[in-house]
C-alpha cells in the first residue's frame, strides 16, 4: 500500500507541474477511496441502500419561507408528527448559497413533535453517499432511540468525482467558504426549520468526511458543540494535493499549517477520535494529530502529550471481536474534553458498524453509539 501511495504522489506531483490541477485531485480522491475493505459483507449495490429500523422515504412539497426568500433557497415543510409507531422520515432536500449547492438528507424521528431536539450532523466518506453512510452507521436507529435529528449533507460529483469533501483544499478551509458555508448553512437551515436545539449541534464523518467534521469544528465553534472524527485527520493537515498524500502517511513534518493559526482566543470543540491501527489509507498517527489540534487553548490547556497527566485515564478492552484502547482526557473541572479511541487491528472503516453500508466493520465497539454518548455530554 505505501508503494502504491508513493506511486500515485509521483504521479499526482507531475499533473500539478503539468498544470493539470483536476487529473492530480482525481488522483488523491481514488486514493482516500481506499482499496482495502475490513472483514465483511460486500458494499451493497447501485440500488437504494437499505436503511435499518423503521425508517420510510416521504416525498415533500417544499414551502417558500420568509427565511429561504431572503437567502434565496426553498426549505422542506417540517412534518407532521407521525402517528406513534409510524417511524421516522428521511427527507431529502437542497440548499444554495454563494459557493453552489448541495443536496442534503435529514432523518426525523417518529418521536419529534415540535420540541427542540438536538441535531447530529454526519459527513460521508469518499464513494459514499447518505443512504450508504446511514445504513453503515446505523445513525437513524440511534435518532429512534435517543430522539435527536440526523442530518446527511451529500458531496455534489461536480465537486469532487469521488463524492469526497475537499478538506485538502485551502478553499475549502476557510468559515463562510466553500463547503465549509454549505454544511454550515444546511445545519443552521434545519435548525431553523425544525426548531432545534441550538445549544445542542454536532458534527461527526468518516476518513474525508472525518477531515471536513474538524474543519467544521474549527471553523464554526460557535455553531457546533462537540466533533467526531473517525478515520480522518486534524484541521489543515493539507493545502493542495502532494502535502495531502503526506499528510495521509502520517508525515508530521509536512503538515501544511497547526490549528494556531487561527484565532487562539476561540473556544476548542470538544472531540471523539476513532482510528484503526491498521488503516492503510489514512495513517493512525493522524488520530494524534486530530487529538493535539483539538486541545484546549492556553487558559483551559489540556496536556494530551502524558497519558499521566492533565487527569487522563486509559482504558483497555475488547468490543464486538476487536480489543481498543479509550484515552480520556479532562480539563480543570474534570468534564472530558477529548477521547481517543485506537481500535485494534481494524482497518479504514467505522467500528462496529452495519455491514449493510460501505467502510463498515461490524467487529469493534460501536463508534456511533459511544459519539453520541460523548456529544451529549456537551453544550453550548
Amino acid at each position: 500500500m505505501k508503494l502504491q501511495l508513493a506511486s500515485v504522489l509521483m504521479d499526482a506531483t507531475r499533473l500539478v507541474r503539468g498544470g493539470k490541477l483536476k487529473e492530480a485531485t482525481a488522483a488523491i480522491q481514488r486514493a482516500l477511496g481506499g482499496h482495502s475493505r475490513p472483514e465483511r459483507a460486500p458494499r451493497v449495490d447501485s440500488g437504494p441502500a437499505v436503511i435499518e429500523g423503521t425508517a420510510r422515504v416521504v416525498h415533500v412539497e417544499p414551502r417558500r419561507t420568509a427565511h429561504a426568500a431572503h437567502h434565496g433557497q426553498f426549505a422542506p415543510r417540517a412534518p407532521a408528527a407521525p402517528a406513534p409507531g409510524e417511524g421516522g422520515r428521511f427527507l431529502t432536500s437542497t440548499y444554495t448559497n454563494h459557493a453552489g449547492t448541495l443536496e442534503y438528507k435529514t432523518y426525523i424521528p417518529s418521536a419529534y413533535q415540535g420540541q427542540a431536539l438536538p441535531v447530529v450532523v454526519m459527513l460521508h466518506g469518499c464513494k459514499q453517499d447518505p443512504d450508504d453512510f446511514a445504513a453503515g452507521t446505523r445513525m437513524n436507529e440511534l435518532a429512534e432511540e435517543h430522539k435527536f435529528v440526523v442530518v446527511y449533507p451529500k458531496q455534489s460529483n461536480k465537486a469532487n468525482v469521488s463524492h469526497c469533501w475537499n478538506w485538502f483544499q485551502a478553499k475549502d478551509q476557510r468559515r463562510d467558504h466553500g463547503e465549509p458555508s454549505l454544511i454550515a448553512g444546511i445545519t443552521r437551515k434545519v435548525i431553523d426549520d425544525y426548531r432545534l436545539d441550538t445549544r445542542r449541534v454536532y458534527v461527526a464523518g468518516l476518513s474525508a468526511g472525518g477531515a471536513m467534521a474538524a474543519v467544521m469544528g474549527t471553523t464554526y465553534p460557535d455553531v457546533y458543540a462537540a466533533a467526531g472524527v473517525h478515520s480522518g485527520l486534524a484541521y489543515a493537515a493539507a493545502r493542495d494535493v502532494p502535502s495531502a498524500f503526506a499528510a495521509m502517511r502520517g508525515d508530521v513534518s509536512k503538515r501544511a499549517r497547526p490549528k494556531s493559526a487561527a484565532d487562539p482566543s476561540v473556544r476548542s470543540v470538544p472531540t471523539i477520535v476513532f482510528h484503526g491501527d491498521r488503516d492503510m489509507t489514512v495513517h493512525p498517527k493522524n488520530g494524534d494529530h486530530v487529538i493535539a489540534e483539538a486541545s484546549p487553548p492556553p487558559s483551559e490547556k489540556v496536556d494530551v502529550s502524558s497519558d499521566a497527566q492533565a487527569g487522563a485515564t486509559v482504558e483497555n478492552g475488547k468490543a464486538s471481536g476487536r480489543a481498543y484502547t479509550r484515552t480520556t482526557y479532562r480539563d480543570a473541572a474534570g468534564q472530558p474534553v477529548v477521547e481517543h479511541w485506537v481500535v485494534h487491528g481494524a482497518g479504514h472503516a467505522w467500528s462496529g458498524g452495519s455491514a449493510n453500508g460501505s467502510f463498515s466493520d461490524p467487529k469493534g465497539p460501536d463508534a456511533s453509539r459511544e459519539m453520541l454518548r460523548f456529544f451529549l455530554q456537551h453544550g453550548l
